[in-house]
């Protein structure tokens, strides 16, 4: 996870380079992907023959013995909950900011839906809701 992190900004900007090298010499720019599509299925022919010639893997068990009951290797669960809090909560920002103004669009027209909208406004704060029990879960398993 770290590393696609870390290589993120690399592929952006060769995503950029590629589109830009398009634009400006197209049989230049597909004899380039060709050599480093070719390149990379080599590189990928390798590690695979490393991986299947390589013997069993056997793993360490390393105690913590400093710790008060926490392995070092929940991070990833924890990763994962502040993800899932982070990601529930700004798409239900984005729907409730959707819904809530169609709702006092509505509103100003006809007052008598009050209820209904109210509902459909909550409804989309639900998803907040599912991101915190998603998380909850999470924490719990790490």
């Amino acid at each position: 996870m770290l590393m696609w992190i870390i290589a993120l900004p690399a592929l952006l900007s060769g995503f950029a380079v590629s589109l830009l090298l398009l634009r400006r010499r197209g049989r230049l720019a597909v004899r380039l992907f060709w050599t480093v599509n070719a390149v990379v299925v080599l590189a990928g022919m390798v590690v695979l023959a490393a991986a299947l010639t390589a013997g069993p893997a056997t793993a360490d068990v390393v105690a913590a013995a400093g710790e008060s009951g926490t392995s070092a290797g929940n991070w990833a669960a924890l990763l994962g909950a502040a993800i899932s809090v982070a990601g529930s909560s700004i798409g239900a920002a984005i729907a409730v900011a959707y819904t809530g103004a169609a709702a006092l669009a509505a509103l100003s027209e006809r007052p008598e839906l009050f209820g209904r909208a109210m509902v459909i406004v909550g409804l989309a704060e639900g998803i907040a809701i599912y991101g915190l029990v998603i998380a909850i879960i999470l924490i719990q398993q790490a």
